[in-house]
């Protein structure tokens, strides 16, 4: 029989066993009856939770009985604190995503714990009022988790903090006396940028140092590496849990304004793309270079869902998505190139796309930008920045819907005739800013000048 864990009693001691536990965000949620083992942990009517929880390995999970239960399990590493500091692994543990309502739930939190809540807290049958489970995140992607019952003074010290649009259900619990606002830290950050006038293009390397970049898509490089953001090809936010993105505006004080800007660039999950490779990809769709350079093949021009491109024949499709809705109603189904003759040649699947999105685009940064070059290029960056904050991927799939994002691919093969061709992948998602707004629940244009 697994040992019941001990409730900590004090929030300065949830705090302190959170943090060394290896916490950097806490937050809680006030149960509700039916919040139990039995049917799982309600956390949200929306996609908000996946924005704060960590989670990996979606899959897709279809109900034989009611295509209604059909869901999506995403994995993640959860573990329940005890009152001394000790974590147990609560090894099955997962987050069920329905697409139809939609909601998230979790599920699997006791079993194969071999310590746990007392059984009256989260078991089958626990359905009293006045439970709070609080969920601490730390920065290697677990969840600690404790769970105190309807006596428990802890009650006295939260009954100030209540949800609001950001976390749904979830409410956040600062772990100091003076929490931390990413916000003010980021504006403050990019005004110093602002000021700092013209900067010399540079990039970071994987130990933090920068070194002059000469390409001309420098402009990205160089914003990051003012904020010390290394880049990186993972899913997870540049600076403070903000996603960095800047794109070059004719007017530094509308970040509304410009050329495209790539939102993400996921390889495909599916099709020939993913069956046969990206060099049999462009053999099959790609056409000879439009300049004339001997021995390439590319694979280009923009793609929008509903449309046959002239380039490459193939017409962009959303697979299982109802855009009136705005829900996903087939869980096996994704964005699709599609050929005339019906081959697929490239897909992503919806459950993967539900965390590159989500977990990238939580909350945003959009930074206007000029260049020029003295011989090297130099950026400098605007003073008005676009905030958007509480995406989901049913914003980005209705704004895809409505062709307002496209598929804008850059993928060539050089020396192609030869034994040792060349490739060079890239899948890119692109939108022009002034559609940035469709994406967010809240969309803010921050002058730096004037303050937040």
């Amino acid at each position: 029989m697994a040992d019941a864990l001990t409730e900590i009693s004090r929030l300065g001691q949830l705090r302190a066993r959170m943090i060394a536990a290896g916490v950097s965000r806490l937050v809680f949620k006030r149960l509700a009856p039916n919040d139990n083992s039995k049917n799982q942990i309600y956390l949200g009517g929306d996609y908000s939770a996946l924005q704060i929880l960590p989670y990996s390995d979606v899959t897709a999970d279809i109900s034989r009985k009611d295509s209604k239960r059909d869901r999506f399990k995403a994995k993640t590493t959860f573990q329940w604190l005890d009152d001394d500091g000790a974590i147990h692994d609560a090894p099955t543990t997962k987050l069920i995503l329905y697409p139809k309502y939609p909601e998230v739930r979790l599920s699997g939190f006791l079993r194969g714990a071999r310590a746990k809540p007392r059984p009256e807290l989260l078991s089958s049958t626990s359905r009293d009022e006045g439970r709070v489970l609080f969920l601490g995140i730390t920065p290697d992607d677990r969840i600690v988790a404790h769970v105190i019952g309807a006596g428990n003074p802890i009650h006295r010290e939260i009954e100030g903090f209540q949800a609001d649009e950001i976390g749904g259900v979830l409410i956040d619990l600062p772990l100091h006396a003076v929490p931390t606002d990413t916000r003010a830290e980021l504006l403050a950050k990019l005004t110093e940028i602002y000021h700092a006038g013209w900067l010399q293009s540079v990039k970071l390397d994987r130990d933090g140092r920068p070194h002059p970049y000469s390409a001309l898509n420098g402009g990205g490089y160089t914003l990051e590496a003012q904020l010390g953001v290394i880049p990186n090809g993972t899913n997870e936010p540049d600076f403070l849990g903000w996603e960095i993105k800047q794109h070059k505006s004719p007017r530094l004080d509308r970040p509304l304004m410009g050329g495209a800007l790539t939102l993400m660039t996921p390889e495909p999950t599916g099709g020939h793309y993913r069956e046969h490779g990206a060099e049999s990809f462009v053999r099959l769709f790609g056409y000879a270079d439009m300049q004339g350079r001997a021995d390439r093949l590319n694979f280009g021009g923009v793609h929008r869902v509903g449309q046959s491109q002239a380039l490459t024949g193939l017409t962009l499709l959303l697979d299982g998505f109802d855009a009136e809705t705005g829900k996903i109603i087939d869980i096996n189904g994704g964005i699709i190139l599609r050929s005339d003759d019906g081959q697929d040649a490239a897909v992503w699947y919806f459950k993967t796309l539900i965390e590159q999105w989500t977990r990238k685009h939580a909350k945003a940064a959009y930074v206007p930008s000029h260049s020029r070059k003295t011989p090297l290029p130099e950026y400098r960056y605007g003073h008005v920045i676009g905030l958007g904050e509480r995406s989901s991927i049913s914003s980005f799939l209705k704004a895809m819907a409505k062709t307002a994002i496209y598929y804008d691919p850059g993928i060539k093969l050089e020396q192609a005739s030869t034994t040792k061709p060349k490739i060079k992948k890239r899948s890119q998602f692109r939108i022009s800013p002034k559609n940035l707004p469709s994406l967010y629940e809240s969309f803010d244009q921050v002058d730096l000048l004037l303050g937040d």
